[in-house]
């Protein structure tokens, strides 16, 4: 077995906490795992996991090993991606990135108008989780991404979009869902969705409002959210709130009534950019790139949605 492939196997046992999980992510036998992750330790000889009735955790050692490890990783796929860049391309294919609502629902038209003037490139989308560092490494598995603004790397270059209001997700049962509008002084208090703790601590406190608190909530759930999904999951069952673009909440109000929005009248609006690889190579993502910069912009930044979540041009 090649190093790579151990390596490979430790992630994703460290990523699930649970060899059971790993092994139906990576659609392995259970003991074939086992023996992979036993391997490793024996030829690194120390110990990366304690194996308990619940699961896996890691060592001190397996802590320090699974930083690197998630990087050489990443360093692997983004060499992978630098050389099909110049590869032959059969449908001329952009790998699109998203959190949560996929940028053709909150904002379709800029694409719509890439699409007329680029009918041979194919954009494929794509869900990622939050944000982990380095932000190259996050954007591995994709050409280039749209979201609020990812912790600064210099692999990556950035376009902004468009700046939205931030408005208060919480659950219809909420005391705060009756609300037809908040401050941010009235919800610093409040408990927030936890999120998983390797996202990137400052992007992350971006949601719960740490850049107005000065540092993060008293009061978090017990949640280890690492998607969109799992927020929402999360707010389903918590009495707690998170924050969101505004765009967000046009999309969530034709999913669900159990998410209250409630618009947050004076906090620091959200700065949405389009994100890539400094390195990519690749025409179709350098097309969009260029689109980006003269035009994505211009439909976008008329279509800012305002704080009640209801789109209109900006004034």
């Amino acid at each position: 077995m090649t190093r790579l492939r151990q390596i490979q196997y430790f992630v994703a046992v460290a990523e699930e906490e649970q060899i059971t999980r790993a092994a139906r992510k990576l659609h392995l036998a259970q003991p074939a795992l086992s023996q992979a992750i036993a391997q490793l330790e024996s030829q690194l000889g120390v110990a990366l996991l304690e194996r308990h009735a619940h699961g896996v955790t890691l060592t001190a050692a397996g802590e320090a090993f699974v930083v690197k490890a998630q990087t050489a990783l990443s360093a692997f796929e983004a060499a992978e991606r630098a050389a099909q860049a110049f590869a032959p391309s059969i449908n001329g294919a952009i790998e699109f990135g998203f959190l949560g609502i996929a940028p053709g629902l909150d904002s379709p038209r800029p694409l719509e108008v890439f699409s007329r003037e680029h009918p041979d490139i194919e954009i494929r989308f794509r869900e990622l989780p939050f944000p982990l560092p380095p932000t190259a490494a996050w954007l591995a598995s994709v050409d280039v991404a749209v979201c609020h603004t990812p912790p600064l790397d210099r692999a990556v270059w950035s376009h902004r979009l468009r700046s939205e209001p931030r408005v208060v997700l919480a659950p219809s049962r909420h005391p705060l869902a009756e609300r037809h509008e908040l401050s941010v002084a009235e919800v610093l208090d409040e408990t927030f969705i936890g999120l998983h703790p390797s996202i990137e601590p400052a992007w992350a406190g971006f949601w719960s409002l740490d850049d107005h608190r000065g540092g993060p909530p008293e009061r978090v759930t017990p949640d280890r959210a690492a998607n969109p999904q799992e927020v929402l999951a999360a707010l389903a069952i918590r009495c707690a709130i998170t924050t969101v673009p505004a765009s967000v909440t046009q999309v969530l109000a034709n999913v669900t009534s159990a998410v209250a929005p409630i618009p947050l009248r004076d906090a620091d609006p959200a700065t949405i950019m389009l994100v890539g690889h400094e390195d990519c190579r690749n025409p179709r993502v350098a097309a969009l790139r260029a689109f980006a910069t003269g035009e994505i912009g211009v439909p976008a930044l008329s279509e800012v949605p305002h704080a009640d979540g209801v789109g209109a041009p900006a004034g």
